[in-house]
């Protein structure tokens, strides 16, 4: 029996280490899946606050554990508490708009009915020949969907109810992850970065690429969101909008949608005033939008999000469709990191400006 060659044999031993790798992370990824949101948003959390845990070493006499416990109370002071004081602003609008609908207070098919009232001739003829101008019947419509509506949104506050437990779960196992990932982090990098296979210039490129446009996004992101928001419910409450604060939020969270966000709000509110007789007030809300409100998303975004990550505009806004597309809310951070990190591992496979042969 012929002795096996030791160079196949380490050859095989090789390829059989990395199919176990591989197996034993894809078990690992598998298991920790349904953690996946808390996971992330630790990451994400821990990349925003190091720079302020590393400013905070000295002042702790360089106690990691001291400096993370004191950074991760920042993070509760400006972050987890004003989200929960909004969320529950939010939840006591949704229902004071509810019982506005409930009551009468806020009743559409009368808004329906000014609107169709104040249409010129040609265009309710218009709507006619499609066969949607029938008042009645659109009325029907309305009222079926808007009772369907507020049952799925009755079943969502209930599933919501049920969930408050593994809420409270993923909740603690992001404060837990973004305390270790603070304390322990410059560690765990290095030893990632010591098993990539790539030279030591192109693993500092992608790591720093990583965590830059991960703090662009984010900061950019939820400062436009902010801003926008609270300029469209300034707006709303001064135009006697019912429902300013719900609007506000609601133009907040759409303002993660690039260019068109804000304007699914704010938009059809100034057509109902313009058709309705509203004039002065549907132009003044379409100039406020366009000009003030448009203008932090045109001005902000590319200066907040494009500078430092160093990506076109265009390609920013289809990464962050793409990613919330695929991944929900998490996606307006992980499309555009994709997208940066496709740019920067083809910049390393291609560069633009390759050494010349001599």
């Amino acid at each position: 029996m012929n002795p096996r060659n030791p160079l196949e044999t380490s050859s095989f031993e090789h390829k059989a280490l990395l199919l176990l790798l591989v197996a034993v992370s894809l078990a690992f990824a598998w298991i920790l899946r349904p953690f996946f949101g808390a996971i992330f948003w630790a990451v994400v959390l821990a990349i925003l606050f190091t720079p302020m845990y590393r400013r905070m070493l000295p002042s702790s006499k360089h106690r990691p554990t001291l400096a993370a416990l004191a950074t991760l109370v920042v993070i509760l002071l400006i972050v987890v508490l004003p989200v929960t004081l909004i969320t529950a602003l939010l939840i006591q609008e949704v229902a004071s708009f509810f019982q506005r609908i409930q009551s009468g207070e806020l009743n559409f098919s009368q808004y329906l009915q000014q609107i169709v009232r104040s249409l010129p001739d040609w265009l309710s003829q218009l709507l006619n020949r499609f066969g949607i101008g029938n008042l009645d019947a659109l009325q029907q419509k309305i009222a079926t969907n808007l009772a369907q509506s507020s049952q799925a949104i009755a079943a969502r506050v209930f599933n919501i109810g049920q969930n408050t437990f593994d809420l409270l779960v993923n909740f603690f196992i992001v404060l837990y992850l973004v305390f270790f990932l603070l304390r322990d982090g410059a560690a765990l990098s290095r030893r990632i970065l010591d098993a990539v296979p790539l030279r030591p210039e192109h693993k500092r490129d992608l790591l720093g690429k990583f965590a830059t446009v991960i703090r662009a996004t984010v900061k950019g992101n939820i400062l436009v969101a902010v801003a926008q928001g609270a300029l469209g419910g300034i707006a709303f409450a001064v135009l006697g909008v019912h429902g300013a604060v719900l609007w506000a939020v609601m133009m907040a969270f759409l303002s993660l949608l690039p260019a068109i966000g804000a304007a699914l709000i704010w938009l059809p509110v100034a057509l109902y005033f313009l058709v309705t007789g509203f004039v002065w007030q549907g132009v003044a809300l379409i100039a406020y939008g366009v000009i003030v409100i448009g203008l932090v998303d045109n001005l902000l975004r590319p200066i907040l999000v494009g500078k430092d990550t160093k990506m076109p505009d265009y390609l920013v806004l289809m990464s962050t469709l793409g990613g919330m597309a695929l991944f929900g809310l998490n996606g307006f951070v992980i499309g555009p990191v994709v997208a940066a990190m496709f740019i920067a591992v083809w910049d390393i496979f291609a560069p633009a400006n390759p050494p010349v042969q001599r």
